[in-house]
């Protein structure tokens, strides 16, 4: 069966919010698709966000939310797009559009996101922002998968269960607040203004040890450099590994980390296989074999 997110779906998505906008869709990349489908416009210095996932559409109220937050208050992070009330209603999609960020030539380091986490970290959240609750998207993800086996199912749902049983008997160190939700490198772009964040819509009320645990996770998972880490925990001034209730943090991430496919499932073949291979690893409790990010 075909997919609801294939790349002919998509670039008719983009077209329709593009006429809506008044650009011209022509030529445009497609950077990146997993959550979402993410374009940049060569007509334009415009990036174009499509939601890839039917279930976790509640979430672009709060990444609108929190970009007006943060630049009201100046927080380095990408710029809606003005004089259109966003999201973009497209079809049955959920579009935004930003400013795009010309890149400065350099990739972002931990120590850029570190900066920018204590300044998120310091900034009270705005009113109404939801709380910390992880495993509602990978539930939503459950339920709106294109394309997962019974079995598979019930045996996510059950780990869901286990990892919020141990989630509710941990005491944080760090004092509650507003958290970005999916911390690490690859959403930061280092700009001709410096490092900025991006992909903010995870945002929430709860502890910044989770913003802390991507880069963690990412050594242990990932084989990403040991010192990538360190930096991060040497300039925020907290190593969460070295805290107790890392392993449940861990536990968590790497089920998101697995699950994050599933509204696409069908749609991107590609991400298949590493699917099949995190699942099987969650399952047999396989903690130090290294998996692949998905593209």
């Amino acid at each position: 069966m075909d997919g609801r997110f294939t790349r002919e779906k998509l670039d008719e998505a983009l077209a329709g919010t593009c006429a809506q906008l008044g650009l011209d869709p022509a030529g445009a990349r497609l950077l990146r698709f997993t959550n979402n489908a993410v374009y940049a416009l060569v007509s334009a210095p415009v990036v174009v966000r499509i939601v890839g996932s039917r279930g976790l559409r509640n979430r672009v109220g709060t990444l609108v939310t929190v970009a007006e937050h943060f630049a009201r208050h100046d927080i380095p992070a990408i710029r809606l797009l003005t004089g259109f009330h966003q999201p973009l209603h497209i079809g049955e999609h959920l579009v935004t559009a930003w400013h795009e960020v010309p890149s400065a030539g350099r990739a972002a380091t931990a120590g850029d996101l570190a900066r920018l986490l204590r300044r998120v970290h310091a900034l009270p959240p705005p009113p109404g922002l939801i709380e910390w609750a992880p495993l509602d998207a990978v539930r939503a993800r459950l339920a709106d998968a294109e394309e997962l086996g019974e079995r598979d199912r019930q045996f996510l749902l059950r780990r869901c269960a286990e990892v919020e049983d141990a989630l509710a008997g941990l005491t944080f160190e760090l004092p509650r607040g507003l958290v970005h939700g999916d911390a690490h490198p690859g959403n930061v772009i280092v700009g001709p203004a410096g490092p900025v964040l991006c992909d903010f819509d995870s945002s929430c009320v709860g502890p910044p040890e989770w913003d802390l645990t991507p880069l963690a996770v990412g050594r242990e998972r990932f084989g990403d450099p040991l010192g990538r880490y360190r930096m991060l925990a040497d300039v925020y001034g907290f190593d969460v590994t070295s805290w107790a209730g890392f392993p449940v943090l861990r536990a968590i991430r790497e089920l998101k980390l697995t699950t994050s496919v599933l509204p696409i499932l069908r749609s991107h073949h590609s991400v298949r296989s590493e699917f099949r291979r995190r699942l099987d690893d969650l399952r047999e409790g396989r903690t130090e074999t290294r998996w692949v990010r998905y593209h």
